[in-house]
């Protein structure tokens, strides 16, 4: 007996592919936090940020790709790369609300891990991605 099945109707019946992709990006980047406390965070310091974007899709675009790498470089890395993320972006830039507005750059993007110092790493995860979560990376 066959692992596979005989019928070519049968096998794309039973074949369904998922597939991720991720990005790792280096991005240097200033920010000052606007905080309900006293914190040295609340001046202006740099970091070099290390962004992950997790991407996936149950088709591939016409290309053959999920997206493709240098768009998600240019629509992150591009954007913040040496730049005051107070003025790029519409929120208070900590860790946690840049990993989201990476999520939401994408509608492929259902995770974004944001790392802004060794050790200091945010995630966000978009619980209404409509794969599951069992598939991807």
């Amino acid at each position: 007996m066959s692992f596979f099945p005989t019928h070519p109707l049968r096998w794309k019946l039973l074949r369904v592919m998922v597939y991720c992709i991720s990005k790792r990006l280096e991005v240097a980047g200033s920010h000052r936090l606007e905080l309900s406390y006293e914190s040295k965070c609340s001046r202006l310091h740099g970091h070099n940020w290390i962004i992950t974007i997790f991407l996936a899709s149950d088709e591939l675009n016409a290309d053959g790709m999920v997206v493709d790498f240098k768009r998600v470089k240019e629509k992150i890395h591009d954007y913040l790369d040496h730049g005051y993320f107070n003025e790029l972006l519409p929120f208070n830039p900590t860790a946690e609300n840049i990993a989201a507005w990476t999520v939401k750059q994408f509608p492929q993007c259902y995770k974004a891990i944001v790392e802004e110092s060794e050790g200091n790493t945010a995630m966000a995860v978009d619980d209404q991605f409509p794969i599951d979560a069992r598939f991807l990376m």
